[in-house]
């Protein structure tokens, strides 16, 4: 008896082609819990570098130049922490 030839597009066609589609090419897509993350590190790192700034205002007494400078470094850090996590999803 002849073997049934396979209809085309059926996996049994060649055992040696490459898949189509390989999990290794699905690009990551983020959830609610990527930007849950995100959006903690963002306010801890503001949150932390204005605390700083204000703390350092209090014993040093120079009332807005510590607050700034931990607002400006923690605006630098969340901003490259945010660029770095969405980086990974583009």
């Amino acid at each position: 008896m002849d073997e049934p030839t396979p209809a085309p597009g059926t996996d049994d066609e060649e055992p040696d082609s490459e898949p189509r589609w390989r999990p290794e090419d699905r690009r990551l897509s983020p959830g609610a819990v990527a930007f849950l993350g995100l959006g903690l590190a963002i306010g801890l790192c503001l949150a932390v570098t204005v605390g700083a700034g204000l703390a350092l205002d209090a014993v040093l007494h120079s009332s807005p130049v510590c607050l700034l400078v931990g607002l400006a470094i923690g605006l630098v850090v969340a901003v490259a922490m945010a660029v770095s996590t969405i980086r990974k999803y583009l």
